[in-house]
């Protein structure tokens, strides 16, 4: 078989953007999260809460999957990056946890309306978020030896602009055919398929749905992408561990990158609070429908194409870090704005009842969160590029990911505590500001070009 050329490289590497985005789009934020939601303050309601304690106590639910399943990648996410490197190859591991993303999803399909098994639905996704978020990382670390240094920042954009384009075409697949918001599609009609209604089966086809476009789209990923990297530097886990001992020790001779991974673990968990939470906010403190949200995900969908297209060629002009800096400051705007209104007031300043002024901002809100974020996440991704010896790229982008997800309880673990503090999902959501704040300080210590004068350090 002929090697694929550059190009076609590129193109299947963008494909895995296109084939995991739905699980972010259509079962982290729009779909399932807002889903599970609604039926857990159904379900608490039912056993006789009120409805604001009842939609506290669903939102802290949730805040604990986010919690666990983020710990859980965290922490193992620079252990099995230093075992591929060792190895030597990356692809069969993205098979084995593409494996669990496809498991994972499909087991959604089992969701009760009734809540009767709660726990059940959350582990199905858990199983899958932490098969997509481990396949990430050794999706990430091939994007140095796909283009140069300067190069970077346009694909890593590209890139992240064409998942997003596959988010916004399965969510509205979903929304058009399978949704079933007062037993209805978005179009009027019956769910495809055949599919009940009443037992919610067409938003419970979500899960499924998302197993198959990952499965189906994966294929020119595993046909135009080949494994191309450090040689095998060792086996088992032991050597894998000897490799990342040395990599952690290294880093206090790392000062760029070792501030960098701690930015970006700050501002990156807030990201993932918004992600995470923005669709339940809706829900619960706007009391929109789940069908209201999900088109309130097509416009943060089409938002973060844009942007994160624009934004790779801002970082190509100017670097990532600048393009980084702008984007946390906008989000931190945003947050302001979604944590200082409700359905009654804004800013304080009472509403009419039936005022559309909330529904308008957190619309125009959801825009600058998808658009702003796609922004953040492939700049960051360009700017890890810039700090990754090539020697051991893996468990470099291992090490970011567990920047990233390490602390990745902190975001839902906070917003679930002050939630029930405050009694309020609306006031739950603050923690994320002091989060971006703190990522935003720490940023003025990282180098704009990287830290290649100390990958010396690391390969001796």
């Amino acid at each position: 078989m002929a090697e694929p050329s550059r190009r076609k490289r590129i193109w299947g590497w963008y494909f895995f953007d296109w084939a995991s985005q739905p699980y972010h789009t259509l079962l982290v934020t729009f779909v399932f999260g807002p889903f599970f939601a609604s039926v857990a303050s159904e379900h608490f309601m039912t056993a006789g809460l009120a409805e604001e304690a009842a939609d506290a106590r669903a939102q802290g639910l949730w805040s604990m999957c986010l919690t666990v399943t983020g710990l859980i990648i965290g922490f193992g996410a620079p252990i099995i990056g230093a075992l591929a490197d060792t190895a030597g190859r990356r692809l069969p591991w993205i098979v084995a946890f593409s494996v669990m993303y496809v498991v994972g999803a499909t087991g959604i399909w089992w969701t009760q309306p009734d809540g009767s098994n709660m726990l059940f639905a959350l582990s199905c996704f858990g199983i899958g978020f932490i098969g997509a978020e481990y396949a990430l990382i050794f999706v990430n670390s091939q994007l140095p030896s796909l283009a140069p240094k300067e190069e970077a920042g346009a694909v890593s954009g590209s890139g992240f602009a064409f998942g997003y384009v596959g988010g916004i075409v399965s969510l509205a697949i979903m929304l058009t055919l399978f949704f079933d918001d007062g037993g209805k599609t978005l179009l009027g009609a019956d769910p495809a398929l055949g599919l009940d209604p009443d037992a919610r089966e067409g938003t419970r086809f979500v899960g499924p749905f998302t197993a198959l476009w990952y499965a189906v789209f994966m294929i020119p990923y595993f046909l135009w992408v080949r494994d191309t990297g450090p040689s095998r530097k060792g086996r088992g886990v032991g050597d894998a561990l000897r490799l990342l001992k040395k990599s952690i020790v290294a880093l206090k001779h790392r000062v760029s990158l070792s501030v960098y991974l701690g930015s970006s673990m700050f501002y990156r968990d807030a990201v993932n609070g918004l992600y995470g939470f923005g669709g339940t906010y809706a829900v619960l403190v706007l009391n929109w429908s789940i069908i209201s949200v999900a088109i309130f995900g097509i416009v943060g969908a089409i938002s973060a194409a844009a942007f994160s297209w624009v934004g790779g060629r801002f970082d190509r002009a100017f670097g990532p870090k600048p393009v980084i800096i702008v984007a946390i400051l906008g989000l931190m705007l945003v947050c302001f704005t979604v944590v200082g209104m409700d359905r009654a007031q804004f800013f304080g300043i009472p509403l009419e009842p039936g005022s559309a002024l909330p529904d308008m901002v957190f619309f125009g809100c959801g825009a600058l969160i998808g658009g702003l974020g796609g922004v953040l996440q492939a700049s960051s991704r360009t700017l890890m590029v810039r700090h990754t010896d090539p020697a051991a790229p893996t468990e470099s982008f291992g090490l970011y990911g567990l920047s990233g997800r390490a602390t990745a309880f902190m975001a839902p673990a906070l917003i679930g505590l002050v939630t029930t503090l405050s009694g309020s999902a609306r006031i739950g959501v603050s923690p994320v500001i002091l989060l971006f704040l703190i990522g935003l300080v720490l940023l003025r210590w990282v180098k704009a070009e990287g830290d290649s004068d100390t990958w010396s350090v690391t390969s001796n």
